[in-house]
């Protein structure tokens, strides 16, 4: 899930003295008043990347350096914590919590695994479910961590699939859906794209106890190219998913689906001029399970769109450079770009002209449950 809840109340006073001292009046006002934080990866201007938590209003509240570029971030409600994830195919995560109370604890992967940059608690946050590539055998596995022993690799179990991303933890607690993107990478050539010409995505269903896979779904043959990444889940519990296309840039699959247990996947049908300017790559997912919007985003075509989760009816696009970040916020969702821009939902715009804001952003809420 991407919208965890707990209480303001809760967490200011787990914030306590450190937290709130250590503000400007100013943040520490947004901080008091605020319906939810978000977090987000980052690059500064000077070059050092970094993890930050940030107001509804687009204002800093704390940050935490990091080793390398960050990509996702996942929070954990019981502890307070949350855990960056390094951009594939990187080798850290790092554990922080954004009272600062706690310094950072930061996770090297393994011999022979490295991250895909997400992960996702198990519902107590007892278990940290991590997707990892076992690159000398091209293989998705999902580690798993001992959040409440100094995160501790306790065990992986495969992900039947190549290339895994994106994970989420469906409603019954127990279920994970996980995008293959199909493509084969190994540390040793970088991010190469090593098997384009037979790559094969998928969308699985594995549960998280026991490993077993539940349910595999693979494109057709003619979109086998159409790498599956990132997803969210709506109110009624259908995940959506966007794709990036590997194949010619003259083909204009569809981006766009959704998928329900014990259906077939479901791609979405787009406008031609909406589907077109999205240069065949979504970069984000999100869901409002409030209004019943899912949004995506497009770097690549410098816009993201809105889309009504009950219909499939593509409701409002818009036109914003290096957009990719997407949370929801009040009815519609905040975005931010790789320009350093934040745009609220009524098309209020911070400009940070010292940081480059990272694929991806969490929406910590913050009202009373």
């Amino acid at each position: 899930m991407r919208t965890p809840l707990f209480d303001r109340r809760d967490f200011l006073t787990a914030a306590g003295v450190t937290f709130l001292s250590a503000l400007s009046p100013a943040k520490r006002a947004l901080a008091l008043e605020a319906d939810a934080m978000f977090a987000t990866a980052y690059q500064a201007r000077t070059g050092e990347y970094g993890v930050a938590v940030l107001s509804e209003a687009g204002k800093i509240l704390h940050s935490v350096a990091l080793p390398e570029r960050g990509h996702d971030v996942t929070f954990d409600p019981n502890s307070r914590k949350s855990v960056v994830f390094a951009r594939q195919p990187g080798t850290f995560m790092t554990v922080f919590d954004h009272t600062g109370k706690e310094a950072p604890l930061t996770i090297p992967s393994i011999a022979g695994r490295h991250y895909y940059g997400h992960g996702v608690f198990s519902p107590d946050g007892a278990l940290l479910y991590v997707t990892e590539n076992d690159f000398d055998n091209a293989a998705g596995m999902v580690g798993v961590y001992d959040a409440r022993d100094g995160f501790r690799r306790l065990h992986e179990f495969p992900t039947h699939g190549v290339g895994p991303h994106e994970l989420i933890l469906l409603g019954d607690g127990r279920t994970l859906a996980i995008c293959n993107g199909g493509i084969e990478t190994h540390p040793d050539f970088g991010r190469a794209k090593l098997n384009i010409p037979s790559m094969k995505p998928s969308f699985v269903l594995v549960d998280r106890v026991s490993g077993d896979l539940v349910e595999k779904h693979e494109l057709p043959e003619k979109l086998h190219q159409l790498s599956i990444r990132h997803m969210d889940i709506d109110a009624e519990g259908t995940v959506w998913f966007g794709c990036q296309h590997e194949g010619p840039a003259t083909e204009r699959p569809l981006l766009v689906g959704r998928a329900a247990r014990g259906k077939e996947l479901q791609m979405l049908d787009m406008p031609e001029d909406i589907l077109g300017g999205f240069r065949n790559y979504i970069g984000s997912v999100a869901a409002n399970r409030r209004s019943g919007l899912i949004a995506v985003s497009s770097p690549q075509g410098n816009a993201w769109a809105t889309i009504e989760a009950k219909t499939g009816k593509v409701v409002a696009k818009n036109d914003l450079v290096e957009v990719c970040g997407l949370a929801p916020d009040h009815d519609g969702f905040l975005a931010t770009t790789g320009a350093g821009l934040i745009v609220a939902p009524g098309g209020e715009t911070t400009d940070d002209p010292q940081h480059v804001w990272d694929n991806h952003m969490l929406r910590i809420d913050l009202q009373n449950t």
